[in-house]
């Protein structure tokens, strides 16, 4: 992995996969591991387009995480909380299943000076953690996981905190839910759109009327 600027994101460094990295082995078992569960694909090691929109986003706008506990849900590399920690968050919360992208974001974290909280698990089966933020970038990349994710952010929701999402548009985006609050163009470099600029949304998840 190295350490690299993201592209438009240019105050956030993160290691970042390459060809050289040797990250395929994460994707086959090895010998006598027969009965474990598969290894996870290494999402940490990019940065996708939901997140990096999120990201300048939040940057942009620092008020919106000023002062507040957020939680960066689904973290991978962790570029958002990174973002909400620089933007004057008074606390953030990571929220990761991966073991590796736990790893990465602890490192990715020191990389870049701040302090994040990371939580190992899966935080969308209990209630909503003591936070008035949640910032999820690409939960919505394939239909189950979106379908996994929605409850909890409904339960965030009806605790009274905001949620805002970042996708750049994906099939599975619960559409009727979300208010557009502003458009960037970011590369979408996980491996989808390749290194190209393409237009990238910050909505936010509202209550379904009613």
């Amino acid at each position: 992995m190295r350490l690299a600027p993201v592209p438009a994101l240019r105050e956030i460094r993160l290691y970042l996969a390459h060809p050289g990295s040797g990250l395929r082995r994460l994707l086959e078992p090895d010998d006598g591991d027969e009965g474990e569960a598969e290894p996870q694909p290494p999402y940490w090691a990019y940065a996708w387009a939901g997140g990096a929109v999120l990201a300048r986003y939040v940057l942009d706008r620092p008020s919106i995480v000023a002062g507040k506990r957020v939680l960066d849900l689904g973290a991978g590399s962790g570029l958002v909380g990174i973002a909400a920690a620089k933007a004057g968050a008074r606390a953030v919360i990571a929220a990761e299943i991966d073991r590796n992208g736990v790893v990465a974001l602890r490192l990715n974290a020191e990389a870049n000076g701040v302090a994040i909280e990371i939580c190992e698990g899966d935080v969308t089966a209990g209630p909503p953690p003591a936070v008035e933020l949640v910032l999820a970038g690409d939960i919505f990349y394939a239909q189950d996981v979106g379908q996994r994710m929605m409850p909890f952010l409904e339960r965030c929701l009806a605790a009274g905190i905001d949620v805002l999402v970042g996708d750049p548009g994906r099939a599975w985006l619960p559409r009727s839910r979300l208010c557009l609050l502003g458009e960037y163009q970011v590369p979408d470099v996980g491996g989808n759109g390749g290194g190209e600029p393409k237009p990238s949304a910050v909505f936010a998840l509202v209550a379904e009327p009613g």
